[in-house]
């Protein structure tokens, strides 16, 4: 069932998404060559814990880690390691955090050190297919269908492909809720939005087909043809004339 989401609620909401935009922003400004993944992990947690926050992602099925770090070919939840981020690499930090009951869950992509055009310009239309095309029809009587469509339409027309086998979500007393929001697909088809209603957005965008690859540890995704992809994700509250990006950056 689809949550609609009391003003109370959704100033827990509010309250979760600040911290955790907060910690993304200090992770971003981290990112540079001879960084490695796990002291973007380390400082996450001091972060979160300074917050007064919890880690969403820690123990969820089984997950071990705070953040999900994955690197240039590396989709989504990749567990950070003591690998170190060189110059070219480009890396998603995917992270999420819980406050008085309420989760909210963001990722950006940042280029470390100088990275190619290619690199750079993955990172832009994956950057405007979430904060300005999906931003744009995430409003009262639009349809889910009507958000992937957009992201599916712009990143297409742009020589970029979109992952298929990962969605996004609704999101607010848990991490993932009702409903599933594809980056593609139809317009006006899917349950429509409401206001009231928190939903987490996400393109996932390879400069190859589209194809992804579930590598044998049970998490981390990579794109088949081993081309890079690129992550983008915020919380977004549907208000009564719009939306609000919560986790604004």
């Amino acid at each position: 069932m689809i949550q609609i989401y009391s003003a109370q609620d959704q100033a827990g909401l509010r309250a979760s998404a600040k911290v955790l935009a907060s910690v993304v922003n200090a992770l971003v400004n981290m990112v540079a060559p001879g960084v490695t993944l796990l002291q973007l992990e380390q400082k996450a947690a001091e972060l979160i814990a300074q917050a007064g926050a919890q880690p969403a992602f820690l123990g969820y099925h089984g997950y071990k880690n705070i953040l999900c770090t994955s690197v240039n070919q590396e989709v989504v939840h990749c567990p950070p390691t003591s690998r170190v981020l060189v110059d070219g690499d480009i890396v998603s930090i995917d992270a999420g955090v819980i406050v008085d009951g309420m989760y909210s869950d963001c990722a950006v992509t940042v280029p470390v050190g100088e990275v190619s055009p290619e690199a750079k310009r993955l990172i832009a239309v994956t950057r405007t297919a979430l904060y300005e095309v999906a931003r744009q029809v995430i409003k009262p009587g639009n349809t889910i269908g009507d958000i992937g469509h957009a992201i599916q339409t712009y990143v297409e027309q742009q020589g970029f492909s979109i992952v298929r086998q990962l969605v996004g979500h609704g999101i607010g007393r848990h991490l993932h809720e009702e409903p599933s929001i594809p980056n593609y697909g139809t317009a006006h088809s899917g349950p429509t939005l409401k206001a009231g209603m928190a939903i987490a957005v996400e393109p996932m965008v390879n400069t190859g087909k589209p194809d992804v690859h579930f590598e044998d540890d049970g998490w981390r995704v990579v794109t088949s043809d081993g081309t890079f992809s690129a992550h983008f994700e915020h919380t977004f509250l549907i208000t009564e004339t719009g939306c609000e990006v919560l986790t604004q950056l």
